[in-house]
């Protein structure tokens, strides 16, 4: 089957996917997009978060059928076009030590920006649920907390 779809901003086909190919699938090896990770391919982890028409999913449980006239970003799609310019939140990540394998970090960054985009000033209380569906198994999460509070607070003071 043939999939057409916007992927970070631009018009993509896709052809001979196959129908029970995921989202995830089709971006990392057939785009090559590998910033969203393939870890349970069950929606367990959140590492394949991505955003579908501007809503969180993850990449590993929609069918790429699903994607036909839809709009996809992934992490990579977060900075500037020509990737020059990460995304406040990606900078955050680096810049707060947040990153450390680096198998959870895009689907975390992708969660983040959504709840940054919502509520421009969490508690952490609203930080960690927005988290909560995004397992990292190095961290003690408190450096990802640390990279969202600062994103929050530079994104307040660029307004």
């Amino acid at each position: 089957m043939r999939v057409n779809f916007t992927v970070n901003g631009c018009e993509e086909t896709v052809d001979d996917v196959w129908e029970g190919e995921s989202l995830l699938y089709v971006l990392r090896e057939r785009m090559g997009l590998p910033g969203s990770k393939n870890a349970c391919e069950q929606g367990e982890c959140g590492s394949c978060t991505v955003y579908l028409d501007d809503v969180p999913v993850c990449a590993c449980l929609v069918a790429a059928g699903q994607v036909e006239g839809r709009r996809v970003r992934t992490v990579e799609g977060l900075a500037d076009r020509d990737g020059e310019r990460l995304d406040p939140v990606q900078e955050a990540f680096v810049e707060a030590g947040a990153v450390q394998c680096g198998f959870c970090t895009p689907g975390l960054i992708v969660q983040a920006h959504d709840l940054l985009s919502r509520v421009p000033e969490p508690k952490d209380a609203e930080i960690r649920e927005a988290l909560a569906g995004n397992l990292c198994r190095c961290t003690g999460y408190e450096k990802i907390l640390d990279a969202v509070r600062l994103a929050a607070r530079r994104k307040a003071a660029a307004r």
